[in-house]
C-alpha cells in the first residue's frame, strides 16, 4: 500500500512547475479516477493539480490498476513515463491507426506499438487491451485504464510473416486440394478454390488455406449468400504457405494477415490445441503441396462488426504508421 502514495511524489520530478492544464481539468479528472478504482492516479493527480506543468497543452494517460500497483511494486521513474503520451488520443482515432504504429511517450527515445487491428473489436497497446471508453475526456487531457503495465522492452516478433509468398504454381496441385477438400467435407471452400485458380495461378502466389467444414458453414448461414462469398473465401486464405510445423513454431499471439483486407488471423495455443481467432484446427496439413497448404478448422472464422463499419482514417495526428 506504501508504494501507492510514493507515486505523486516521484511524478512531481517528470515536468517543470505550473501547469497549462487548467486546475478544474485535473481536479474533476481526479475525481472520476478515484470513483472508478483508479486511486493510485488520483492521488497523483489531486497533488499536482496546482504545481504539474505538462510540456505539451495535451496528453494522455494510460493507467494501470491499483491492483496492478499492487502486484508489480514500485515502478521505476522511466516505466511512468512510458505510460504518459504528449497527444491528445481519442478512442477513434487509436481504433483505425494502422497496426504497428507507434504512439510517442514521455519516455525518450521509446514509444508505444499498436498490436490491434481495426477489425479487432478492441484496442491493445504493446500487447495490453485498453479498457473500453476513456475514464476521462475533456479533448486535451485524456485518460484510459489499463489492467497491466506495459512492458518497454515488447517487441513485435518478426516471426509474424516471414514466409516464401511467390512460387511456380503448378494447376494440378489445386485440383488435387480441390479433391481432397471435397472427399473431407470441405466442398464449399472446394468450390471458391476452383473459381479462384486463374486469380491466384496469374499472380504465382504460396497459399495456406484454413477451411471450416460444409455444416459449420451453413450453421452460420454462409451457403447461399452469394454476396458475402468472396469475404467467406478470402479472410480463409493467406497469401503464404504456413505448415502445421511453421504454425506451431510461431510465437503465441503471432499475427498472420489474410487476402480479406484489414482481416488477420491470431494463432495461439490452448493446451494441446492451436487455435486462429479461437477457432480450433483440426485437420492439420490436411493437404500439403508444393504451392498449397490446407488445415480444416472446426468453425468459420468471423469477421468483428468494425471492419464492416470501417470509417475513413482520421487526420495525421503525428503517429508513425508503420506495417508488420
Amino acid at each position: 500500500m506504501a508504494s501507492r502514495f510514493l507515486l505523486p511524489l516521484i511524478l512531481l520530478s517528470l515536468f517543470p512547475l505550473s501547469s497549462p492544464l487548467p486546475s478544474r481539468t485535473l481536479l474533476d479528472a481526479a475525481e472520476i479516477l478515484s470513483d472508478s478504482g483508479f486511486l493510485s492516479m488520483a492521488l497523483t493527480l489531486d497533488l499536482l493539480t496546482n504545481t504539474l506543468l505538462f510540456q505539451s497543452p495535451s496528453l494522455t494517460i494510460f493507467s494501470p490498476t491499483d491492483s496492478a500497483f499492487l502486484k508489480h511494486g514500485q515502478p521505476p521513474l522511466s516505466l511512468l513515463q512510458f505510460h504518459l503520451s504528449p497527444l491528445s488520443l481519442s478512442l477513434h482515432s487509436l481504433e483505425t491507426l494502422a497496426p504497428a504504429s507507434t504512439i510517442p511517450t514521455l519516455l525518450p527515445n521509446h514509444s508505444l506499438i499498436l498490436t490491434s487491428s481495426p477489425s479487432d473489436d478492441y484496442v491493445s497497446l504493446n500487447g495490453v487491451r485498453i479498457d473500453g471508453s476513456p475514464i476521462f475526456d475533456d479533448g486535451s487531457l485524456i485518460i484510459f485504464g489499463i489492467q497491466e503495465f506495459f512492458d518497454p522492452s515488447f517487441r513485435i516478433s518478426s516471426s509474424n510473416c516471414s514466409c516464401a509468398p511467390f512460387v511456380n504454381v503448378d494447376d494440378h496441385l489445386f485440383g488435387e486440394a480441390s479433391l481432397v477438400l471435397r472427399s473431407r467435407g470441405y466442398s464449399v471452400m472446394a468450390s471458391f478454390l476452383d473459381l479462384q485458380l486463374l486469380g491466384f495461378k496469374a499472380r504465382t502466389v504460396a497459399l495456406t488455406i484454413f477451411a471450416p467444414l460444409d455444416d459449420a458453414l451453413k450453421m452460420k448461414g454462409c451457403i447461399g449468400n452469394f454476396s458475402e462469398y468472396p469475404s467467406i473465401f478470402f479472410r480463409h486464405v493467406l497469401p503464404c504457405k504456413f505448415s502445421w510445423a511453421d504454425l506451431v513454431s510461431f510465437n503465441d499471439g503471432a499475427v498472420l494477415w489474410t487476402y480479406l483486407e484489414g482481416f488477420k488471423i491470431n494463432v495461439n495455443k490452448a493446451g494441446n490445441n492451436m487455435m486462429i481467432n479461437e477457432v480450433a484446427i483440426t485437420s492439420p496439413d490436411m493437404y500439403y503441396g508444393e504451392s498449397i497448404v490446407v488445415h480444416g478448422i472446426q468453425e468459420v472464422l468471423v469477421v468483428p462488426e468494425r471492419l464492416q463499419r470501417m470509417a475513413e482514417s482520421p487526420p495525421d495526428i503525428g503517429l508513425d504508421h508503420g506495417e508488420f
